[in-house]
């Protein structure tokens, strides 16, 4: 007898569902997340059976335990799953309930599950790009304390001289103390910001894709390995119009009869990837292969559009340059990132 698993996800606890083939609910329990308490609803089920569940926060334990136990795991896009959205009725186990009925009449709207090793590398390469954000808040507030007293230096404050020149500053206590405690965070976020470094960049010297990445202007070696660990398996998507789509940089679309109204971009998938885009973009739009463009769309819908454009077209090349038969081995053909 074939049965379907729907999953509830959240923080502390889940709600899973289990149903027959003919849509019978053969049980619907709520159950503290971990391995022991899912195991006890799910753990008699044949192996292969499967299971879905949403993206929604902390996934990646239930993915890993239903993979080492045997299941077949499947990851609903939250934002498609009209069903649970326009329920009436809508309370956990309700959800759970409808997931594995979705399931069983195959039409969930799946999202792709990445390999370990990509989830890993996303990890690593998020986390650097945390910390050095947090780096920026402190800097900031430095900048912020010294604007309060008239005080600038126009050759920065971060190397030898920089910090000589604000340890002379005559401040009040407490601007001393905010500065003092803040360059105290600086330092100790220099070690681990270094050490992730290092390691992206030895991933990026083993990986062949990244040399080809960084022919783009504006991409080094950092954005080429987000790029490759954001989209993944290239060959989920069959143009680089779609990938587009994915990555949220297309426009939306409302369409009635003959009215048709273009809104801003979606802004769905990876945020990572847009936010490295149009990273990179800010150095391409004043390469000759993008300056032109960049300067007519500026004229028309104005500079943040026009930067959002650019880094789609960054987003279409790299799609080209990783799926050319006659270019190296990326994630969407021969290999995926390790």
């Amino acid at each position: 007898m074939s049965v379907y698993v729907g999953i509830d996800v959240h923080r502390k606890r889940s709600q899973v569902a289990v149903i027959d083939q003919v849509g019978e609910v053969l049980a619907n329990r709520n159950v503290p997340n971990g391995v022991e308490s899912v195991l006890g609803v799910i753990g008699g089920l044949p192996a292969g059976t499967p299971v879905a569940f949403e993206a929604a926060f902390g996934w990646g334990w239930l993915v890993e335990l239903l993979e080492d136990y045997g299941f077949a795991p499947h990851l609903v896009h939250p934002l498609r799953c009209k069903a649970i959205a326009s329920a009436r009725l809508k309370n956990d186990k309700v959800d759970a309930a409808i997931l594995a009925q979705l399931l069983r009449a195959d039409l969930l709207p799946e999202a792709w599950i990445a390999p370990p090793a990509v989830r890993q590398l996303r990890a690593l390469l998020r986390h650097r790009a945390q910390l050095v954000r947090l780096r920026t808040l402190l800097r900031n507030r430095i900048h912020a304390v010294l604007a309060d007293h008239g005080q600038d230096r126009p050759g920065g404050c971060w190397s030898g001289p920089g910090r000589a020149w604000l340890a002379s500053l005559e401040l009040p206590a407490v601007s001393r103390a905010v500065i003092e405690d803040d360059l105290a965070l600086i330092d100790a976020l220099q070690h681990p910001i270094d050490r992730l470094d290092q390691e992206a960049h030895q991933r990026a010297r083993t990986e062949p894709a990244v040399k080809v990445l960084t022919q783009l202007p504006g991409v080094g070696p950092f954005t080429a390995l987000v790029i490759l660990a954001e989209t993944g398996d290239l060959s989920r998507f069959g143009s680089a119009r779609k990938l587009a789509a994915w990555a949220g940089l297309t426009p939306t679309v409302r369409g009635s009869d003959r009215t048709v109204r273009h809104g801003h971009i979606s802004k769905q998938g990876s945020a990572w990837l847009r936010w490295v885009l149009c990273q990179a973009a800010q150095t391409a739009k004043r390469h000759p292969d993008f300056a032109a463009s960049y300067q007519a769309i500026a004229h028309r819908r104005g500079n943040k559009i026009a930067t959002t454009a650019i880094a789609r077209r960054l987003l279409t090349r790299a799609y080209h340059l990783l799926t050319d038969p006659e270019g190296p081995p990326g994630p969407g053909r021969a290999r995926t990132v390790a």
